[in-house]
């Protein structure tokens, strides 16, 4: 069945594996370096560190924020280890920018990411010209997804009326706040028609299949 997003005039987006398939390994290169710099800075064992940051990611919605609270990080430093990664696992899909191109009103970036990865990967996927703006984990005063600050602080900025705008992310409990405030929300990836959560209000494997054919607010 098509999703009625007739009411939706915002549009906000989570980035990795979200606005690219998962499917694609760049997030797993992306958890090996996080892995990678746990170890260096803790000097943990490898496996030890890799559970460490997991514990990080399961109670503060993102390893940097237990790092800076624990380990005393400079997240500059943090977010440096992504900035020379490879992009050629993303791959440019002409028919998202053809689903994103007919959304009317604004589009928004939600990212737990620093500007820099988020500003290279919307670069590389052809993707940046189509976005109003870059909501990113510095602007939100390192406080990560899926704290309410954080949707808070975004709602501020941007003048969000939740009961108009639409979140799509590929992490089911980054939708749980999204919910509560009033947005529609959409649960993106392969996992997502598995989703039994009250909080998902439409589930969708492919992004662009969902974008195209959703009932869209009539052009003015």
């Amino acid at each position: 069945m098509k999703a009625d997003l007739s009411h939706v005039d915002t549009w906000l987006f989570d980035l990795d594996n979200t606005l690219y398939p998962a499917e694609s390994g760049f997030m797993a290169e992306i958890v090996d370096r996080m892995t990678d710099f746990v170890e260096r800075v803790t000097g943990l064992p490898r496996d030890e560190a890799f559970r460490l940051q997991k514990a990080y990611l399961a109670e503060h919605g993102l390893t940097l924020k237990g790092m800076m609270l624990n380990h005393g990080v400079d997240p500059k430093d943090f977010h440096a280890i992504f900035h020379d990664m490879s992009l050629d696992a993303l791959a440019h899909d002409a028919a998202l920018l053809s689903a994103l191109e007919r959304l009317p009103g604004r589009r928004l970036i939600f990212t737990n990411a620093d500007d820099i990865h988020a500003e290279r990967v919307l670069k590389h996927l052809g993707l940046g010209h189509l976005f109003d703006d870059v909501f990113h984990i510095g602007t939100a005063d390192y406080e990560p997804k899926p704290s309410l600050k954080a949707f808070e602080r975004m709602g501020e900025l941007h003048g969000i009326e939740p009961a108009t705008t639409c979140f799509f992310e590929d992490s089911e409990r980054n939708l749980a706040p999204a919910h509560d405030l009033g947005m529609t929300t959409v649960l993106v990836g392969p996992w997502a028609p598995q989703s039994t959560a009250a909080f998902v209000h439409h589930r969708t494997d492919k992004l662009a299949p969902f974008l195209m054919d959703a009932q869209l607010k009539p052009a003015a």
